[in-house]
């Protein structure tokens, strides 16, 4: 097989790979199509499906679905103070610290992950006095069977010059068997803020993506290519 014919093959198998087994990331950073933001009624519905915020925005569609009581929340940073919110990364999550999840109404809200995810389950919180609990189900909607859950404690401590009560963030996850399809998310209303939310992994963060993977295995193409060309040039210059 060719040098051309065997780099399509390893960007075709990495990026297969990225797209099926790594673990996907949902970080609220562009739901809002603006930063900072006042409004706190901005819904992140099928934001991360292959439609829709209630703000008209759509990111990537990793056939992901959020409650339509799931909201974004506005995260202040020591340059920006958003008007409605108590809420801070406290200086951690670069990259990330600009939206998180939260709920203003019942008791609860929930993520449906259609294509299913198996291996973990994490995400960063902060909650100033009420537990709280994430529980993973093997169905949509919370259905079937309960394959692991997250009791949350109450977590946030002092984060100097921010000024907010909610903060900071701390991660956390649980391992599982099965394949996954929801997530509940219970609490208080407005008491529990969620970011970094991880499907296929016990430790929260960024991944990655796609686009990263084929910028990386391009620049392993142009280097074989340079490499093949000197080889051809010496042959040449060797009259071999």
């Amino acid at each position: 097989m060719g040098m051309l014919a065997s780099l399509m093959v390893t960007v075709g198998t990495a990026l297969a790979a990225v797209d099926g087994n790594s673990p996907v990331v949902l970080d609220f950073e562009q739901v809002s199509p603006v930063y900072p933001f006042a409004s706190n009624n901005i819904a992140a519905l099928d934001y991360y499906n292959g439609g829709l915020s209630s703000a008209g925005t759509g990111g990537p569609d990793y056939g992901v679905e959020i409650g339509s009581n799931g909201l974004v929340i506005c995260l202040n940073t020591l340059e920006v103070v958003c008007e409605l919110s108590n809420t801070s990364r406290g200086g951690a999550g670069a990259g990330s610290d600009q939206g998180a999840l939260f709920f203003l109404s019942g008791s609860e809200t929930y993520i449906n992950v259609a294509r299913g995810f198996d291996t973990g389950f994490s995400f960063n919180y902060v909650s100033v006095a009420v537990a709280g609990e994430a529980r993973i189900y093997d169905g949509l909607n919370g259905s079937g069977t309960l394959l692991g859950s997250i009791a949350l404690a109450p977590n946030s401590s002092e984060c100097p010059g921010y000024n907010v009560p909610y903060c900071a963030f701390s991660p956390i996850g649980v391992s599982f068997a099965g394949v996954a399809k929801s997530v509940f998310f219970a609490g208080v209303a407005n008491q529990i803020v969620f970011d970094d939310i991880t499907f296929g992994s016990v430790t929260p963060g960024v991944v990655p993506e796609p686009t990263t993977a084929l910028l990386m295995l391009g620049g392993m193409f142009f280097v074989g290519s340079i490499f093949r060309a000197r080889r051809q040039n010496l042959v040449r210059a060797s009259g071999k």
